[in-house]
């Protein structure tokens, strides 16, 4: 049997690791396994190029160890993990999941063939329904992004995308129609609202297509 690492990984700087090192402490001794190491990064899971993840992959574990992982998503976005997973099952490494029970069987350690297959085909097929979920979730969170980035432009609540705006579209106009009475000029009003030259000269061009002047 060769040896047990952790790895665990939480998305940003202000989520704590404590919950995911736990479980995976947990986990070892209920089950005898001297664990070696746990390795942790707080990055997304967009990209596999993480700082310790790297160095877990390329410079510790070799065939025959086993990573455990907290949750499935925690390896990384679910477009590249099957890759990832495929690449430690080339490599003879062993992935165990702690949402995944059936992860934590040892193949190698049962003796009957058609059971070891049996068990073999349905972690493929929990892994496959895990991707699957984690996919349609990642799916669902950016169409309500979307539907969100247009609800917010249809009440004039955002500026460019991805950037909020200043001020709505109805409080620039009542502050430009002095501008328009002759009242006071554009450089004055502009530092009174304390907008920058694009972002005021953006929002005249906005009123004028609004009101066809």
């Amino acid at each position: 049997m060769g040896r047990f690492y952790g790895y665990n990984r939480v998305s940003t700087k202000e989520q704590h690791l404590d919950r995911g090192r736990k479980s995976i402490e947990d986990f070892c001794s209920q089950h005898g396994y001297d664990l070696v190491k746990i390795f942790e990064d707080k990055q997304t899971g967009r990209s596999f190029n993480r700082p310790r993840y790297v160095v877990l992959k390329e410079d510790v574990v070799q065939a025959g160890d086993t990573i455990i992982i907290p949750e499935y998503d925690r390896l990384g976005r679910a477009d590249e993990t099957k890759l990832e997973l495929e690449y430690y099952k080339s490599h003879n490494i062993r992935i165990i999941f702690l949402d995944i029970p059936t992860t934590q069987i040892d193949l190698t350690l049962m003796t009957d063939e058609m059971s070891a297959a049996i068990l073999f085909c349905i972690n493929d097929m929990l892994i496959s329904f895990y991707d699957l979920m984690a996919r349609t979730e990642l799916q669902r969170k950016k169409k309500r992004q979307l539907e969100g980035i247009e609800a917010k432009k249809a009440r004039g609540e955002w500026d460019n995308y991805g950037r909020p705006r200043v001020m709505s579209a109805v409080e620039f106009a009542r502050h430009y129609q002095r501008v328009i009475d002759g009242k006071m000029g554009s450089l004055e009003l502009m530092r009174e609202l304390g907008l920058n030259k694009d972002t005021y000269f953006r929002y005249v061009r906005e009123y004028k297509r609004t009101h066809q002047i």
